[in-house]
């Protein structure tokens, strides 16, 4: 102990050393009873290289209208494929639990939470992303009315509410505004503009397009 050194601090610095020494020797010791090879693959990261190359299985799905042949790994969802492995990043991970819509895609023409969906549980489907909803250069209805009638929020969730949007017409439940509420409260909006998206959704009821 210097003579700056207060004896409670000594004592609290011994301690931590003891403490450090303790963890330090168990690290060692069982860092020296693991085999060579064992502690080489670790520090390459093969074990997870390895891993991963036998956890790939094929998937094909047509995304947007393309027949994809994907490999991938089973836990992966489709939110994340989607967004991860094939770029098509229109589709938003927001709560990730299914709470929030704004992941919303449509699987063989029905709407789904895809942070929900395992991806390999698409293999034969069609899926459907914002960026497929378009015919080229030629808006969906629901997205020119959504322009029409400012639905748009911040933007962020708008995706997943004009995919739920078809689908609420598609399924037969945009009869009436309540009914349209009921039907799109799956997506989460916190702006106060459920009546623009609405009355959007109206719109295209009312104005007979196909969707």
């Amino acid at each position: 102990m210097t003579d700056q050194q207060h004896p409670d601090e000594s004592a609290e610095n011994s301690g931590a050393s003891r403490r450090d020494f303790l963890k330090q020797s168990s690290i060692m010791a069982a860092f020296a009873m693991t085999p060579p090879a064992a502690v080489t693959a670790v520090e390459k990261g093969l074990h997870e290289r390895v891993a991963t190359r036998f956890e790939q299985m094929p998937l094909r799905v047509t995304i947007n209208g393309t027949a994809q042949q994907l490999n991938i790994e089973p836990r992966v969802t489709l939110l994340d494929l989607l967004r991860e492995q094939l770029n098509l990043t229109g589709t938003k991970k927001g709560c990730d639990h299914g709470q929030c819509g704004a992941c919303t895609v449509h699987v063989d023409g029905t709407r789904v939470n895809s942070c929900l969906t395992l991806a390999m549980t698409t293999e034969g489907c069609k899926v459907t992303t914002i960026e497929g909803l378009a015919d080229g250069d030629q808006l969906h209805p629901m997205q020119e009315a959504f322009i029409k009638h400012d639905g748009f929020q911040c933007g962020y969730c708008t995706p997943g509410q004009i995919m739920s949007a078809v689908a609420c017409i598609r399924e037969g439940h945009a009869d009436g505004p309540d009914e349209i509420r009921e039907y799109m409260s799956g997506n989460i909006c916190r702006c106060g503009a459920y009546s623009n998206i609405v009355d959007a959704i109206m719109d295209v009821k009312q104005g007979g397009q196909k969707v």
